[in-house]
């Protein structure tokens, strides 16, 4: 096993190779070992791919459950919710906050449960004392606590769409503190559906003019279910409002008089 890692790692990690996740790593060699079945062993007369076929015949099957091939331990939430792996700190929901976990660190992520749960997942860390932080983690504890917004070391550095920093911006500049509280709550949205399908719905109700939770929750949906908006105005009294007035009739009496003349 380790002359065939020795192998492995000469003839198809050198020069160092590129990709963009663990998986398309994986699939990458997976597919050069594939290929390495066609070749013959010095001293053999059949392939390796034949020779496995045979191996195979004789192995016993695989368990019935996948081997974890992690490093397993326990840990504790902290009081700022964080728990320790090694040397770093990785975030989880505040509500889990003083609850003992079970930490699982495989070579790409780390996995942090409680009982049968699984409450964060993140990517692993290999540098050394630094906090990996998941801002979803801390929204409802800063919804609560909103003058912590602008300061709030888990927001920092959170790379969102511009549609997001646009919404902020017309809620606290129409409805200020209770603005801020609101943009929050449509962050939370993200909890519950993904990115793309929000930044869908904020976008849509700049565009409407529909600067609100409410509004921006009832497009998501809308979205998700695959049916048209619905959204009633009155509900939003400090939008700007357009007063249209009752068409009557003799007021086209004047347009056929101008045309007359114009004739």
């Amino acid at each position: 096993m380790e002359g065939l890692v020795g192998y492995c790692r000469r003839n198809f990690m050198v020069p160092i190779p590129k990709f963009p996740t663990w998986e398309a790593f994986n699939l990458w060699l997976e597919e050069q070992c594939r290929k390495r079945q066609q070749d013959k062993v010095r001293g053999q007369s059949e392939t390796i791919g034949e020779r496995l076929e045979r191996d195979l015949a004789a192995m016993q099957p695989l368990p019935a459950t996948p081997f974890e091939a992690c490093d397993q331990k326990g840990g504790r939430v902290s009081s700022q919710s964080l728990v320790r792996y090694r040397t770093n700190d990785y975030s989880v929901p505040v509500a889990w906050g003083h609850q003992e976990v079970w930490i699982r660190a495989y070579v790409d992520e780390v996995v942090i449960g409680c009982r049968s749960e699984v409450i964060a997942r993140h990517p692993r860390c290999y540098a050394r004392e630094e906090v990996v932080f998941d801002p979803l983690h801390y929204l409802p504890l800063i919804e609560q606590k909103i003058n912590a917004f602008d300061q709030a070391a888990p927001l920092q550095g959170w790379d969102l769409p511009e549609a997001f920093t646009t919404l902020q911006r017309l809620m606290e500049g129409r409805m200020h503190k209770h603005g801020k509280r609101e943009y929050v709550q449509v962050l939370r949205l993200l909890e519950t559906f993904t990115l793309a399908d929000l930044q869908a719905a904020v976008e849509q109700a700049i565009d409407l003019g529909a600067i609100g939770f409410d509004a921006v929750k009832h497009l998501v949906l809308c979205r998700i279910e695959r049916v048209p908006p619905r959204l009633d105005l009155d509900v939003y009294p400090f939008l700007p409002r357009t007063t249209v007035e009752k068409t009557f009739a003799r007021a086209y009496l004047s347009l056929l008089s101008d045309r007359q003349e114009a004739a």
